[in-house]
């Protein structure tokens, strides 16, 4: 029985445990209550926060989650009490003196975080913004300064904006929970990049996807796991087509949630995989349901409920719960609730869910056959600006204007405005890249257009300084650098054009040099052989004109031939 009661303005939630006492503090703030400009502000608040623990010999960790920032732990009940207020304690006044190493912490866990198959259907529902976020590394903490962290904890890390939970016998007498007053922080609106659904999009390779925003409620939990039953019926144990399928249930807000569903295969199984995966989102859809496997979830999750009400493991959800706004009814209720689901209702939830569904397909794959739209890959509209030639791609255009950018060419869209960017990175060297709200990105290598750097001047003058996030200097090597432009008909290079056209007009002046003195040594000999007859002279001019004329052109032989 969870019972409720509230300790320095803060609600409490509590609940029995077969195991060791634990206890949790939560707040209503997550990765999508951040701006892609200081993307990791939270994890970071949260990895200060825990610093001055450091070596404890109680269990005890933190977690940033789309929609919450949990810091909890297992100990006795005097290490409970002090694990939560030291934590308070912490938040508002924060060892600022460890923000550097903190931060080279969150980047250490990021490089050795494996991807996620979520993060893409994330990125092309949501965009750049809000829970699309989640898709997007921690690309905003180099830009946090200690006022971005008071701000961030005067607004969230409040008494108004958090809940405690506590498993155990009862709530340890010595908790205070020092904390500050503040606002309740609503849910993040729930943004949409797609202009039309069902979509579908190609995304990595080796996995089949696919999510939907539904009602909350027991009908959508049932939807979901009824769907995971018939998947890994029908692609692992009859086809053998994948190993992992199974589905997953997120509330996202006061009245919705989300349902995802991934099946991994292998690269001769995609086209196999996508098939039976759309096979049984349709069955579904049309009401094709065996009653014994709804009967057959309800029953599992009936037993999942009550084991973890008797461990206390309902009560992180429940604090949640409560933060969203949400109400938290007895488990009696609840069970009743699961219960009463029919087939219909599944069907219901099949057709809802099929109607804002987002398929993603291996590449080279499309669901477009399955009745899905596919989604954008280019921006309707390019601005009117300033065009830079690409050095490397002819006929592909950086386009800047007083609005935003673009990149145009033969294969290619993208626009990015200013009063729609979600974050620019900066490079030392000039290289931009530009973010949009709805995910499209424009990335800028100055190098590799004529007069790029001008492009990138007018960018940074005419973009909010607030979008940019500065990065550290890359080595020179990875600078792209065009490829030189081909000399057509040409068998020398440019550099050496200059002494060819030299060594030619040596070999011109050299010729006239030669005809004159023929022609001189013509009229010599006429005169001086003249009495003798003409043969005579014109004998003797040939072998003049001879061995002067063949001396010259071996002497030059290189010359006029080049």
């Amino acid at each position: 029985m969870i019972a409720r009661s509230e300790i320095g303005g803060v609600p409490v939630l509590h609940g029995p445990t077969t195991g060791p006492a634990r206890a949790g503090l939560v707040f209503r703030v997550g990765m999508a209550d951040e701006p892609m400009t200081r993307r990791g502000i939270t994890h970071l608040v949260e990895h200060l926060a825990l610093s001055p623990l450091g070596l404890a010999d109680f269990h005890y960790n933190g977690s940033t989650g789309t929609q919450f920032t949990s810091f909890h732990m297992t100990g006795t009940p005097d290490e409970l009490a002090g694990f939560v207020d030291g934590v308070c304690a912490a938040l508002h006044d924060l060892p600022l003196h460890r923000l550097d190493t903190e931060r080279d912490i969150l980047r250490a866990e990021a490089h050795s975080r494996s991807h996620s198959a979520h993060e893409p259907l994330a990125l092309w529902r949501h965009g750049a913004r809000d829970h699309g976020v989640l898709a997007y590394p921690e690309w905003g903490l180099a830009a946090i300064t200690p006022d971005d962290l008071r701000y961030w904890v005067a607004r969230y890390f409040t008494r108004d904006n958090a809940v405690l939970w506590v498993a155990g016998d009862q709530v340890p007498v010595g908790i205070r929970l020092p904390l500050p007053g503040g606002t309740r922080q609503p849910s993040p609106a729930q943004s949409s990049a797609l202009p039309v659904t069902p979509a579908c999009f190609a995304g990595p390779d080796g996995v089949v996807g696919w999510s939907a925003v539904v009602g909350a409620g027991p009908a959508a939990v049932v939807f979901a796991d009824v769907l995971e039953r018939t998947m890994f019926r029908t692609l692992r144990q009859e086809a053998g087509l994948s190993y992992a399928a199974n589905t997953n249930y997120h509330p996202m807000g006061t009245g919705t949630a989300l349902v995802t569903a991934l099946a991994d295969c292998l690269p001769d199984k995609q086209g196999a995989v996508l098939g039976g995966f759309v096979d049984e989102l349709a069955a579904l859809r049309v009401g094709r349901i065996d009653p014994a496997d709804v009967q057959a979830v309800i029953r599992k999750r009936h037993e999942a409920m009550l084991l973890a009400e008797q461990q206390g493991d309902r009560l992180p959800e429940q604090a949640r719960a409560l933060l969203a706004g949400r109400d938290i009814p007895p488990i009696e209720a609840e069970l009743a609730a699961l219960a009463a689901v029919t087939p219909d209702d599944v069907t219901a939830l099949a057709q809802q869910a099929y109607a804002t569904g987002l398929l993603m397909t291996p590449p080279e794959t499309t669901g477009t056959w399955a009745g899905f739209t596919a989604a954008p890959t280019a921006s309707e509209t390019v601005v009117t600006g300033t065009p830079y030639a690409s050095l490397e791609e002819p006929g592909t255009h950086l386009i800047v204007a007083a609005d935003g950018v673009s990149l145009a060419g033969d294969d290619r869209r993208a626009t990015v405005r200013f009063d729609d960017c979600a974050i620019v990175r900066a490079w030392p060297h000039g290289a931009r890249m530009l973010i949009g709200h709805d995910g499209v990105v424009v990335n800028i290598e100055p190098t590799l257009y004529r007069d790029g750097h001008h492009a990138v001047a007018w960018i940074d003058t005419h973009c909010p300084p607030a979008l940019r996030v500065d990065e550290a200097a890359r080595d020179p090597r990875a600078i792209p650098r065009p490829e030189p432009e081909p000399v057509a008909h040409s068998r020398v290079a440019p550099a050496v054009e200059p002494e060819r056209r030299q060594i030619r007009a040596t070999s011109v002046l050299m010729t006239i040099f030669l005809i004159s003195g023929v022609i001189r040594g013509i009229i010599a000999v006429r005169d001086e052989f003249s009495e003798d007859g003409p043969i005579a002279g014109l004998l003797t001019a040939g072998v003049v004109i001879a061995v002067i004329g063949g001396s010259l052109l071996w002497r030059y032989r290189g010359r006029f031939l080049a």
